[in-house]
């Protein structure tokens, strides 16, 4: 009946036609990532297939893979932007948020079938939310007032989320040194005075944490290759004012003698501009921009290390480290706050050069080195990394850390199970979907690593009903096990953000009963 109101080239999907497309679409974003759940997760290899880049990264984190799909379904939608922020919050469980979700989904999908309204479902569902989410802040154990136990759990938080990724061989080792960094931060979380930096070449053990700040930069020729106690000026400014700039100009002369007097008056402009730059005291100079010749060989009469090309984020964060400001005049020096750091010199990383500044008056500020043996390596050990600092970030902050290995799921999941039996109507229906759903995620892991995970998740329901609260999966050895004993722990703040954003991302897709399409306003002619 709309469609006599609506312009031509909109739609609208009704009732179950809507309801079906939603479930289909997200069910289906969710078994794409589903076989990446765990230690023993699958990677997928994402090709781009524009004509300027065919290049490939391959990679089992969820929040890259789905960034990296392009997508019709209106619900497939909404699961990435929940893995998205998942990614933001938390850095980890990106993969699990996605795969809960879906899993919701298709045990709503069941009971839409048997005629069970979608309210009473989501009405049943936020029941048996709060109840996961009580027992799940029950079984939190929080460390947090003993420093030597706290980094024990940081550790082990560490190692567990490593054990999914690339890095899962060497993971105690790049756990520490993950742990190691968050912990020089001294609690400002501030990730931004952790770097980064690729080195093809080597393997991923020789990796090691930095102390100080290292920039991928060449020193200007002929300057200083150490400087101790260094004043840093850190700049956003042009240092090419050596030629006329102003598009489409045109300058006539007589002859050449005028020539040269245009250049030699834009030389005495940029000579003026050197020596405001040298008149704030700093011995070194670090601009987001191109340093030129004629710049360049002031500075290095003057003993001043000049470091040209900085971009933007390491102006940023080095201005966030070394304690000073990104300056863009240099008329008041007086106003300008300069960086300091106790060294500044060149070292050599493989068979490159790269600029380390030690000592900054940040002490948090380091710089993890990652070497591997080819680009995709790094991209992937990179990302792997950048979720273990995230979720010990996290940590720090809520210091709680829970029982993994698919543990927490089955505690959830029987806690539910108790209330259901008290629970009159069909609400008591949908509680137990919500539990059959969080079974399921244990249930997957084993699935991925091969085992028979029926066999597995019943033996772990059964061990839980006799009390065993802390056991799971070990899924090196294919049993049940302590994981207190194992060392297996997860961040509280990122098993909450999961159950929380999938569940309310399932019960928002679980109540559309209209999608419309609206066609796109078509421009008159003539614009």
């Amino acid at each position: 009946m709309e469609g006599a109101f609506l312009n031509q080239g909109a739609s609208v999907d009704k009732g179950e036609n809507a309801r079906l497309s939603s479930f289909i679409g997200a069910i289906a974003i969710a078994d794409m990532v589903k076989t990446t759940l765990g230690p023993k997760g699958m990677d997928k290899i994402l090709q781009k297939v524009s004509e300027g880049d065919q290049s490939v990264s391959v990679t089992n984190d969820g929040a890259t893979i789905l960034r990296s799909i392009m997508l019709d379904n209106a619900a497939a939608k909404v699961l990435v932007d929940i893995a998205k922020v998942q990614d933001d919050e938390v850095g980890d469980g990106t993969t699990s948020v996605a795969v809960f979700c879906g899993e919701l989904l298709r045990e709503a999908e069941k009971l839409v079938n048997v005629r069970i309204h979608p309210q009473t479902i989501a009405a049943g569902w936020r029941i048996a939310r709060n109840i996961a989410r009580k027992a799940l802040e029950d079984s939190a154990v929080d460390n947090g007032a003993d420093e030597e136990l706290f980094r024990q759990d940081l550790v082990r938080i560490a190692t567990t989320t490593l054990s999914s990724k690339l890095l899962t061989h060497e993971k105690d080792y790049f756990a520490n040194l993950a742990v190691d960094a968050v912990m020089r931060l001294k609690g400002s979380n501030n990730l931004e005075h952790i770097q980064l930096i690729k080195k093809a070449g080597g393997q991923l053990r020789d990796s090691y944490l930095e102390d100080g700040f290292l920039m991928d930069k060449q020193i200007g020729v002929g300057q200083p290759k150490r400087i101790e106690n260094a004043k840093i000026l850190i700049a956003n400014t042009s240092m090419d004012t050596d030629k006329i700039k102003i598009y489409g100009s045109r300058v006539k002369v007589d002859s050449m003698t005028k020539v040269a007097e245009i250049e030699e008056a834009e030389k005495d402009k940029m000579r003026e501009k050197c020596e405001k730059i040298i008149s704030h005291g700093a011995n070194v100079f670090i601009n987001r921009q191109l340093i030129y010749n004629l710049p360049e060989s002031i500075f290095a009469e003057r003993g001043i290390m000049a470091i040209e090309h900085a971009d933007f984020d390491g102006v940023e964060r080095l201005a966030a480290v070394t304690g000073g400001e990104v300056a863009s005049t240099f008329d008041h020096p007086e106003l300008v706050t300069l960086g300091e750091c106790k060294v500044v010199e060149e070292i050599m990383i493989g068979e490159d050069k790269v600029i380390r500044l030690g000592g900054c008056k940040s002490g948090a500020a380091c710089t993890i080195v990652l070497r591997g043996a080819s680009s995709h390596l790094l991209d992937e050990a990179e990302r792997s990394l950048h979720d273990a600092l995230c979720v010990l970030q996290a940590t720090v902050k809520e210091p709680r850390r829970i029982c993994g290995g698919g543990c927490s799921e089955i505690l959830m999941a029987q806690a539910i199970d108790r209330e259901v039996v008290k629970t009159a109507g069909k609400k008591a229906i949908a509680m137990a979907a919500f539990a059959t759903a969080l079974r399921q995620m244990p249930a997957i892991i084993a699935d991925n690593g091969g085992y028979d995970s029926a066999e597995l998740v019943t033996q772990l329901r059964a061990k839980h009903a006799a009390g065993g609260n802390t056991w799971g999966l070990d899924m090196y050895n294919g049993k049940i096990a302590d994981m207190l004993d194992l060392g297996v722990m997860e961040s509280f703040k990122s098993k909450y953000q999961v159950v929380m954003s999938a569940s309310e991302a399932a019960e928002m897709i679980l109540r559309v009963d209209d999608i419309i399409k609206c066609a796109p306003r078509q421009r008159e002619q003539g614009y």
